[in-house]
């Protein structure tokens, strides 16, 4: 069964995390894939969650998809307990998933039940398709990206930072704009639990 935690902003909602993987997570291993945020000026949402995690008892290991040896990331992710992906330029993640081959490693995990958690870009690429967010992220980060077709594991479209600064206006806009994929807006205080066919709306109450 799927299981899926998607969301805008990890930091401010990871405590929902043992709720989501349903018991403890000290000592469980997490693949912590940073790439989508390597070519963002703002990256400390990444260094957040890093943190978050760690405050958790789990072990990260750092893959950089874009970087590191095939062999490397099949390992890792095979022999994780849990998988993140960062927040950054979703069509660069995406193209870097695909060229290092995590792209079918991951859908073979994930569909196999390993929990995923993907944070704003993380999110965006379990959609059927990500051409949608071209309005918040440049599509020429990834001039080797043959496909805008994502993982497709969830038949909406997560819609990441919805009312959150900077992006109330852009995110509005798109729910305009796209109306007809009826997008997910996703609040940097909420997040999405997928579990198989089911999916929650889960906030934190300020």
């Amino acid at each position: 069964m799927v299981k899926l935690f998607l969301c805008s902003y990890f930091a401010a909602v990871s405590s929902f995390t043992p709720q989501f993987v349903g018991g403890d997570l000290k000592g469980k291993k997490l693949a912590f894939i940073p790439t989508a945020s390597l070519h963002e000026k703002y990256t400390k949402y990444v260094d957040e969650a890093k943190q978050a995690f760690e405050n958790m008892g789990l072990k990260v290991e750092v893959l950089d998809v874009s970087s590191a040896p095939k062999e490397l990331t099949e390992r890792t992710l095979q022999r994780c307990d849990l998988i993140y992906v960062s927040g950054g330029n979703t069509f660069f993640l995406l193209q870097e998933l695909e060229k290092s081959g995590a792209k079918t490693i991951i859908l073979e995990q994930v569909k196999g039940g390993k929990p995923y958690i993907g944070e704003s870009a993380g999110s965006v690429i379990m959609a059927p398709n990500i051409s949608y967010v071209k309005d918040v992220d440049d599509e020429k980060a990834a001039p080797q990206l043959k496909s805008f077709e994502g993982l497709g594991l969830v038949d909406f479209y997560p819609l990441p930072h919805y009312k959150s600064f900077p992006f109330e206006e852009v995110t509005e806009k798109m729910l305009v704009k796209h109306a007809k994929l009826g997008l997910k807006p996703i609040t940097n205080q909420q997040a999405l639990f997928v579990n198989g066919n089911q999916t929650t709306l889960i906030e934190v109450k300020q």
